[in-house]
């Protein structure tokens, strides 16, 4: 149990193959209250009903990333909800079809624009508005990959998003660490979700990884949202600014 008593938001549950509801469901597990945003009418009815899953009460709130007065919205009704948080799960991430099908340097500069705004600038956004709301301790988590750092064929505009998002990870680590609220990544290998599947070659992906990882195999799902709760729960308590790969040991492979 350990996050008996604490209160977290989930931003980015899609369905229930998403990394985001299994980290959902860990957090539970380990004892958390939590809520969740969705974005527009198409999801919330699965949002709803995986929320509705997890037993009592989860409040839900509609959360367009790129939109921040609904932003401000969502953090106002966890506030109403819960008073203060001690976690925040950002898993959103978002490029057009086209600019992961064709090479990087056709990116068109609007899907540029929208890859950045959502997949990295809305943990900025988010963490401005729940400042004030987080608990003396609190974590946020955001989910990064090894494209990051590393060209993955195909992985493209997507790739640069994440870069960003690993930069903010560590700027809003320095900012917020006045306040006692640590910020950390997650970098998930490559997990079968329906997210994963809009990259073109990803089942090579996965097979690349299975032969080259130390542990020659990939990570499962269900490790990712073990390692999420470590950097969510007080066990991490002096880690801050830093990505945590969970990956079999792929990313430390230089042939």
């Amino acid at each position: 149990m350990l996050l008996q008593g604490k209160k977290g938001l989930v931003v980015g549950v899609a369905n229930k193959r998403s990394i985001a509801w299994a980290i959902a469901q860990a957090a539970h597990r380990e004892g958390a209250q939590l809520a969740f945003t969705y974005q527009g009418e198409r999801l919330k009815e699965s949002v709803t009903e995986l929320a509705a899953s997890l037993g009592g009460t989860s409040p839900l709130f509609e959360c367009d990333v790129t939109n921040d007065a609904q932003i401000q919205q969502a953090i106002d009704g966890v506030k109403a909800s819960f008073g203060t948080i001690d976690f925040l799960v950002h898993a959103v991430a978002f490029a057009k079809r086209e600019e992961l099908e064709n090479e990087f340097v056709t990116t068109s500069r609007e899907g540029f624009k929208m890859a950045l705004d959502v997949s990295s600038y809305s943990l900025v956004a988010l963490a401005q508005k729940a400042a004030p709301i987080f608990s003396e301790g609190a974590s946020i988590i955001a989910l990064t990959y090894y494209g990051a750092e590393k060209v993955i064929p195909r992985y493209n505009v997507m790739g640069v998003a994440k870069a960003a998002l690993e930069a903010a990870i560590r700027y809003l680590a320095f900012d917020l660490g006045a306040k006692k609220i640590r910020v950390n990544g997650v970098s998930a290998g490559p997990v079968q979700t329906l997210a994963a599947r809009g990259i073109s070659g990803f089942t090579d992906m996965m097979k690349i990884v299975e032969s080259r990882a130390p542990l020659r195999r990939n990570v499962e799902i269900g490790e990712v949202a073990n390692a999420a709760v470590f950097l969510l729960s007080p066990l991490s308590s002096g880690i801050t600014g830093e990505i945590l790969y969970v990956d079999c040991g792929y990313n430390i492979v230089g042939m």
